[in-house]
């Protein structure tokens, strides 16, 4: 976990409302869990805790703010306390990409077959 906030080097990319309503029952329920996100070098990162604030940034974003002083940018989320998040699709393409091309096989072994 890093305590550095996501600004990402991408722009901002707005969000459906249906992830900003999760987060803001996630909020009103106190509900503490893991929050799984790309950070500025879209590196896959797990932060743990409760949101306690989501709080938009002029030119920056919109972000949740966590009580451990953790701020992730709402577009950058994958999953918020197993839900899914913007970001998710994002996640999936890239998980999936090397099946796409080579069956997760290197080429090596592709021209032995």
């Amino acid at each position: 976990m890093t305590n550095k906030a996501t600004n990402n080097k991408n722009s901002y990319l707005p969000v459906a409302w249906e992830y900003r309503e999760i987060i803001e029952e996630q909020i009103d329920k106190k509900n503490s869990g893991k929050v799984f996100y790309f950070d500025e070098n879209n590196k896959l990162e797990e932060a743990r805790g409760r949101i306690v604030e989501i709080k938009e940034k002029k030119s920056e974003g919109v972000f949740i703010l966590m009580d451990n002083g953790l701020r992730v940018r709402i577009d950058r989320i994958i999953t918020l306390f197993g839900k899914v998040g913007a970001a998710y699709n994002e996640y999936d393409a890239y998980a999936n990409a090397c099946m796409d091309c080579s069956g997760g096989y290197t080429k090596e072994e592709l021209d032995n077959m």
